[in-house]
């Protein structure tokens, strides 16, 4: 297999194996999960989740039935910048569904897609806990609250200057 985890890396994948008892490894998948997806290009490939399932001594199986049952993990390449937008009750009442047809439009995108320039992807999730503040969506580590289509020029547009800032 070609893939490996850095030094470091490895490191922390045993440490967080190391709390289970022996035959229990499967325990630290999701942890592992998401240091592999961190690792090798911010999505799971098949040959990074067999990889995975490899170090933690259980079935390939075992391990695509998890990754692809959470929206945190991605199964493909994604954008720099993903939209992860709520799309369940409160959200939707609160007018979601037109902020993600809003996003597609202006974007160029459909729900699962990456823009041409690979600086964005937008992608829908289930309750993410925030239903005070609808309709919202997950950016990276901060959440972004009381959408509207202002605001999300306003959001598309801070991107777009953070990237030009950084390449």
């Amino acid at each position: 297999m070609s893939l490996q985890f850095s030094e470091n890396k490895l490191k922390k994948v045993n440490e967080i194996i190391s709390h289970y008892p022996e035959g229990k490894q499967k325990s630290a998948l999701l942890p592992v999960l998401h240091l592999a997806q961190e690792e090798f290009g911010n999505w799971l490939s098949a040959d990074t989740m067999d990889y995975v399932a490899s170090l933690l001594k259980i079935e390939p199986i075992e391990v695509y039935e998890v990754a692809t049952f959470y929206s945190m993990y991605n199964l493909k390449p994604i954008g720099k910048y993903m939209f992860e937008v709520c799309q369940t009750g409160p959200c939707m009442l609160r007018g979601s569904d037109n902020i993600i047809d809003y996003i597609k439009d202006t974007l160029k995108i459909n729900v699962g897609e990456t823009t041409a320039d690979g600086l964005f992807t937008l992608k829908t999730v289930e309750c993410l806990g925030a239903c005070g503040y609808a309709p919202m969506m997950q950016l990276g580590k901060t959440y972004r609250e009381h959408l509207t289509k202002e605001k999300v020029d306003a959001i598309i547009n801070e991107c777009r200057q953070n990237a030009a800032m950084n390449n």
